[in-house]
């Protein structure tokens, strides 16, 4: 590992819950907007490979929701709803380009409504506001 990727990590994981909800959102649709460049060359082994990051980075989203928060229940339906539509494009690929942006604008979102809330409730990273925002800490 050289020192960039031992600076990343060592960031990551000194990040808040809500930091790196947001974080997971960003590179969510870095990866989706590759999938979409890489369906416009034809390049479905990058294309696969970016909807399968995509696909993995939702599924941690739906892992770290405290589903005791009733926001949770609603955010999780959210969340299947995108991974089923990932499968669709994965599956359909020119036939469902379409879908890159719908999905990059559903994700888009629930990061900057994440984030206002964020804001909202405050930027301290405590349990109570991980809580509000539906994330387990």
């Amino acid at each position: 590992m050289n020192a960039y990727q031992k600076y990343k990590e060592k960031s990551i994981l000194s990040m808040s819950g809500p930091e790196l909800v947001l974080l997971l959102f960003e590179e969510a649709d870095k990866r989706l907007a590759r999938a979409g460049y890489a369906l416009e060359d034809k390049d479905y082994g990058n294309f696969d490979k970016a909807l399968n990051r995509t696909f993995m980075i939702v599924q941690y989203l739906i892992q770290i929701l405290d589903l005791e928060q009733p926001i949770s229940q609603e955010l999780r339906e959210i969340y299947q709803y995108v991974l089923y539509d990932i499968g669709r494009l994965q599956a359909g690929r020119e036939r469902r380009k379409d879908e890159i942006p719908r999905i990059r604008q559903i994700l888009s979102g629930l990061k900057e409504a994440f984030d206002q809330a964020w804001h909202t409730v405050g930027m301290s990273g405590g349990r109570a506001m991980q809580h509000d925002l539906g994330v387990r800490g």
